[in-house]
């Protein structure tokens, strides 16, 4: 019996620094924040919750058009260093996508950010009809500036991958 999950509303990720962390999530992606940055120290709830004796964290929270990413530095206990080559069959969550409006266009100003792409987008997947629509998709992967994965798209009407954001329209859900 499922437990009535109805979406999901956010992801979490931990960050060596999350003042870095800020100019990626909301400067370069365009991320929105919500609400008030977090702190804490020596919070027995939150540790219970998270798991940990004696956290200590920054947060904060930012909207990227229908999803949120939750974003924490842990000061205590300080994780080990980061693998910034992980590969993405590392069991665990391996990277989020974002969907974009001009892959090419993106791919450039991630570039100009200092950001490593793992190779430039395939246009091939994109096909234009005689009427000057599109369909398919083209994506890449890259890694922020920490090292963790995230994948840009363009996506159009595909069989396969659907997509969440169309120019002039609100989010599409899935039916």
């Amino acid at each position: 019996m499922s437990i009535g999950a109805r979406g999901i509303h956010h992801i979490g990720v931990s960050v060596p620094d999350i003042d870095k962390a800020r100019t990626f999530y909301l400067d370069l992606l365009g991320g929105v924040e919500l609400g008030e940055p977090m702190e804490w120290r020596g919070n027995p709830f939150i540790d219970s919750v998270v798991g940990l004796q004696g956290s200590a964290a920054r947060q904060f929270m930012c909207r990227l058009g229908n999803a949120h990413i939750e974003v924490f530095e842990y000061l205590e206990p300080r994780s080990a260093p980061q693998n910034a080559d992980q590969g993405v069959n590392t069991f665990g969550y391996t990277h989020f996508a974002v969907q974009v409006e001009d892959i090419l266009a993106c791919y450039e100003r991630l570039l100009e950010a200092g950001i490593r792409v793992h190779t430039p987008p395939a246009m091939e997947g994109i096909s234009v009809l005689p009427d000057g629509s599109k369909t398919g998709y083209a994506a890449t992967y890259c890694r922020d500036f920490f090292g963790n994965v995230f994948e840009i798209m363009e996506i159009y009407d595909d069989d396969q991958v659907k997509p969440v954001w169309r120019a002039g329209a609100a989010a599409n859900l899935p039916a």
